[in-house]
Formats: structure tokens, C-alpha cells, sequence
């Protein structure tokens, strides 16, 4: 099964991408806040994040760039999900190493189309 780890500040939008998710039979978990992702990150080793940018404390930014830096959790691909959909959030979410960029709101099949293609699928 495959594992997905949310990291998002917002409880709704976090109930909103795990019923999505495991509707396709994903096992999900849940992080309140970048340090909290990154933590998980190290513990559980998922197969994807989803990193929400605008958190309190290490911002989605921060999170990625940190998780994409470090050995033991470079390979996790990284999807930021954010109701920031400029270009530059955009470009600089790819350059802090995420593998793909979506803008709030997400569609189910946007959803999973872009966790298969980040899983190399």
C-alpha cells in the first residue's frame, strides 16, 4: 500500500485530500506543520508528501528544501499544494526540490494523477 504523508496546517483541506486518497486505498498520515513533516518524514519514510506552503513556524518552502537536502529523505517525492498559484511560487516550490506544484483547490483526479506521476508511475 502505498504510504502518503500530508503535511498541511488547514484541518479541512487535510480531511478534504485524505478522503480522496484513501477512496484509491492510500494509507495516509497527517502533519500539522513543516517541523512535524519533517519529522514524520524521518520516522516513516512515505512513499510521497504533500507539502502545503503556508504554515506556521517552517513554512511548506523551508519543509521541501530541508527534506530535499537531507540524504536520508532526498528520494521522498515532494508535491506542494497551495493556494499560492503564482509562477515565481511555483518556480521556487521546484527549486527547494519538489517534484510537481498544485494550486488549491484539487481536483481528485489531479490529485492522484500527480501523486502517480511524483511515485514514477
Amino acid at each position: 500500500m502505498t504510504r502518503v504523508l500530508i503535511v498541511d496546517d488547514s484541518p479541512t483541506e487535510t480531511y478534504v485530500l485524505r478522503e480522496m486518497l484513501e477512496k484509491h486505498d492510500y494509507e495516509v498520515s497527517v502533519a500539522e506543520n513543516g517541523e512535524d513533516g519533517i519529522r514524520q518524514a524521518h520516522e516513516s519514510a512515505p512513499d510521497v508528501i504533500l507539502m502545503d506552503i503556508v504554515m506556521p513556524g517552517v513554512n511548506g518552502f523551508q519543509a521541501t528544501r530541508k527534506l530535499s537536502k537531507d540524504p536520508a529523505t532526498s528520494a521522498i517525492p515532494i508535491v506542494i499544494i497551495s493556494t499560492k498559484d503564482q509562477d515565481t511560487d511555483r518556480i521556487w516550490g521546484m527549486r527547494q526540490g519538489a517534484r510537481d506544484y498544485i494550486s488549491k483547490p484539487v481536483t481528485e483526479q489531479e490529485l492522484l494523477e500527480k501523486v502517480q506521476a511524483a511515485l514514477g508511475g
